[in-house]
């Protein structure tokens, strides 16, 4: 990769150049009806170039090895600057040379699973699912990849990682369950445990009831947690919104924004879940608290949005171009007290939400998300779940949501972000006066 990123250096006639070189051999066990239907491998690489020039900006984008290839990327990439008008104020490509931090990025369990270790375990939860008489579909994956980073400022990095992820909906005939989990190490994701969640609901599921619309309490489970949590995140404490204006905490960094039981804090040096050292620029990523006990303490920056605000990249950039500017892609936020499964005890009547589902934002400065449950939502009364319930709507500020929150699980569970470029950990909430705002038939 060293090579194939200096050819594309030396031939750059740019002020300054950038080669992002991400290899990735991808391998998938997909599963429906109970049975598995699709086993699939891919090798692929990804040759991200970006050029400088006179402030100009042009990024190419080709999955060839090839080098007569490489050379062709670099020249559309220039052209591409040579017909773009200069960003304002462009600060430059980084000279981050620090160490590359040391995590731990790879697991050999991941790396070296076969079609038949993956097999074994998707078919516990099939025959789990079976033996319910239920459905169970799916996907388990384990993938390798390689990721290298070169600029003209002498940048360079290597980083090879293994990426885990397993999904499952389980139907039953009125009913479904929902279950997923994500790590470096395929060995710490208890597949055969997540089936058995996801059956246990879609049992738990069937025949469910109607109940109006309204403003209720609500237990959100890790998964319902974990769709709150991105959108907070990249909605509000990226660099870009937060220069802009856009995000909610602009201009109140020190104050408190949400409830004092609510730390945050991204760390993608954490070997829980899928470690990422440094950004798409090369830039070291720094342990980040954005949130301490409600007061809103930092913002993601990569080198663009940084220098504008005067400040220094906490590497956070993402691959160029993105509209996005710099997110925060490994959130944790912190547990609380409660076992999860007496979550339910602090709600006297009120609504179980196993996940979201189909969520859109209709107000990204006040973070207001609508979406519908789904696999598993239920009526709580008296601290106990009495029957499940139809699919519901929501409208629902994610902000206030998390200035509402009067319990936290002390168990939190590690799900992929951004596909799985990044890793969340979440514990379930009680949240007080969640709105619902619609019903479904299902």
């Amino acid at each position: 990769m060293r090579d194939l990123a200096q050819t594309v250096l030396l031939a750059s006639r740019a002020d300054e150049t950038e080669v992002v070189l991400l290899a990735t051999h991808a391998r998938l066990t997909r599963f429906a009806n109970n049975e598995i239907h699709q086993n699939v491998a891919e090798h692929n690489l990804e040759a991200r170039i970006r050029v400088v020039k006179g402030g100009r900006v042009g990024v190419a984008i080709s999955n060839s090895a090839d080098r007569d290839a490489l050379l062709k990327t670099l020249e559309q990439a220039e052209a591409l600057a040579a017909n773009t008008p200069p960003v304002p104020d462009w600060p430059g490509l980084p000279h981050d040379t620090r160490p590359t931090p040391e995590t731990e990025t790879w697991s050999e369990a991941t790396a070296s699973a076969t079609p038949e270790r993956r097999a074994d375990l998707v078919g516990d939860v099939c025959r789990t699912a079976d033996a319910a008489g239920h459905v169970a579909s799916g996907a388990l994956e384990t993938n390798t990849q390689a990721l290298y980073i070169a600029n003209s400022h002498g940048v360079e990095r290597y980083v090879p990682r293994t990426v885990a992820s397993f999904v499952t909906v389980v139907m039953s005939d009125t009913g479904s369950g929902y279950a997923a989990g994500a790590h470096r190490d395929l060995n710490a994701i208890p597949v055969a445990d997540l089936g058995r969640e996801a059956v246990e609901t879609a049992t738990r599921s069937r025949n469910p009831i109607d109940l109006e619309p309204g403003v209720y309490d609500v237990v959100l489970d890790t998964y319902a947690m974990a769709d709150i949590l991105s959108f907070v995140c990249s909605l509000g404490f990226g660099g870009q919104a937060y220069a802009e204006g856009r995000s909610f905490v602009s201009g109140k960094l020190g104050e408190q924004v949400l409830g004092e039981n609510i730390t945050i804090i991204d760390d993608g040096l954490s070997p829980d879940g899928l470690p990422l050292p440094v950004d798409f620029e090369g830039v070291v990523r720094q342990r980040l608290p954005l949130v301490e006990h409600g007061v809103a303490r930092a913002v993601a920056w990569d080198s663009r949005w940084a220098a504008r605000a005067g400040t220094e990249s906490t590497g956070h950039a993402l691959p160029a171009p993105n509209w996005w500017g710099p997110v925060p892609l490994h959130p944790h936020l912190a547990a609380g007290e409660t076992p999860r499964s007496e979550l339910v005890r602090h709600v006297e009547r009120g609504i179980y939400v196993t996940r979201f589902n189909y969520t859109r934002t209709v107000n990204p400065g006040r973070v207001i998300v609508t979406g519908l449950t789904r696999d598993g939502t239920f009526l709580i009364e008296n601290g106990e779940i009495v029957a499940p319930i139809k699919n519901l709507r929501f409208t629902q500020s994610y902000v206030e949501a998390l200035q509402n929150v009067v319990a936290l699980s002390r168990e939190r569970r590690i799900l992929a972000s951004f596909g799985t470029v990044g890793a969340m950990k979440v514990p379930a909430a009680v949240i007080r006066n969640f709105t619902f705002t619609g019903k479904t038939q299902f």
